[in-house]
């Protein structure tokens, strides 16, 4: 009887625990967030240069526009905001400076 007792309160500590484990991955993430996310991880790779990228998010959709040096910019731009937890899309309106 005790070892029945004893699997049932384990198998439900178990169950609890994994519950809580998997709710923190169902909560979404806030845009702002999100921005600040993307924003240090520019200033990371660009530097003082990241001050010329503008970033939005709305719904887990980051916008970027500015201007870039380059299209090897603009593409680690876009790569940069496509790897922060909680983005769903990047729309990447950067302009490559002439």
């Amino acid at each position: 009887m005790y070892r029945k007792r004893l699997l049932w309160a384990t198998a439900a500590l178990c169950s609890l625990s994994l519950s809580a484990a998997f709710a923190d991955d169902q909560h979404p993430i806030k845009d702002s967030y999100i921005t600040t996310k993307v924003k240090s991880e520019l200033v990371g790779d660009f530097g003082t240069r990241a001050s010329h990228i503008s970033v939005k998010t709305k719904d887990g959709v980051v916008a970027l526009t500015g201007r870039v040096g380059s299209s090897d910019d603009k593409d680690r731009a876009e790569h940069d905001a496509k790897h922060v937890k909680g983005v769903v899309d990047v729309i990447n309106k950067l302009e490559v400076e002439r």
